[in-house]
């Protein structure tokens, strides 16, 4: 019993751009939040939003240059 090796490489750059991204998006809002001087329920919520907008460019960033599909949503409806 024997696992395809192209399997095992296409999750672990699945779960290695996933990694690098919630790193990047956590990191860059941070920092974004730490320089508005937000406070309460306000900074909860636009670091929230900034968050999700970050990690989801930088994954589609991650796609386009490196040429990985990550959820390949209703692409291959042939």
């Amino acid at each position: 019993m024997s696992m395809d090796i192209s399997s095992v490489r296409k999750w672990a750059v699945f779960f290695i751009g996933i990694l690098c991204s919630i790193l990047i998006a956590d990191n860059l809002s941070n920092a974004i939040i730490a320089v508005t001087g937000l406070n309460g329920w306000i900074r909860l919520i636009v670091s929230f939003v900034l968050y999700a907008v970050l990690f989801f460019s930088i994954l589609y960033i991650i796609e386009k240059i490196f040429n990985i599909r990550f959820f390949d949503f209703g692409r291959n409806l042939n």
